[in-house]
């Protein structure tokens, strides 16, 4: 049996700066459906799962590697 994922959840801006891009990006990619909203935290921002955005990352790399 496998380990239940841990959910790392994260606003949009910390999330940018984890990945090193921008907030636009990684709201675009919330409004494109590549990665999941997780909620709001108490000041309103949106949330993220930083689980989902290397998800989305590795398989975005790994489609433009096979494109080449």
């Amino acid at each position: 049996m496998s380990p239940t994922p841990v959910h790392c959840d994260t606003d949009t801006v910390a999330a940018a700066r984890y990945f090193q891009v921008t907030p636009a990006a990684v709201r675009q990619w919330l409004r494109r459906g590549h990665i999941e909203h997780r909620g709001y935290d108490t000041a309103g921002r949106a949330l993220v799962d930083l689980h989902d955005i290397r998800a989305y990352l590795t398989r975005r790399e790994t489609s433009q590697a096979l494109a080449a």
